[in-house]
């Protein structure tokens, strides 16, 4: 359960880090780009916590997809990005995926 925990962490804090990104405009704006380091610090320090016990394919492809959809979802949202079907189907496949990594795959630790 604790490699669960780590795994969500580590995805927080890359979403986080992403996100401040816009507003570290290009890392000219001190408080933003703190942000953004202590983001992606924390994320690649839980990730390499969560392989110990999770395969690195597996570990990765739930980290690089829970990411990339809650990024777009914050973009929707708090940047107001336009998000089209074509993307939506597309972020939906790559939750599916996530899914069916967790829920059907022997490969993943439970």
């Amino acid at each position: 359960m604790q490699q669960w925990i780590f795994l969500s962490v580590a995805i927080v804090s890359e979403v986080v880090a992403t996100s401040a990104l816009k507003a570290s405009e290009g890392f000219s704006r001190l408080w933003p780009s703190l942000i953004v380091a202590a983001g992606y610090l924390s994320a690649f320090y839980f990730l390499s916590l969560t392989l110990k016990t999770i395969p690195v394919g597996v570990a990765y492809a739930i980290w690089s997809g829970a990411g990339v959809a809650l990024i777009a979802l914050i973009a929707w949202v708090f940047f107001g990005q336009a998000l089209d079907a074509p993307a939506v189907v597309g972020l939906s496949l790559i939750v599916a995926g996530v899914v069916v990594l967790n829920v059907f795959s022997r490969t993943v630790s439970h």
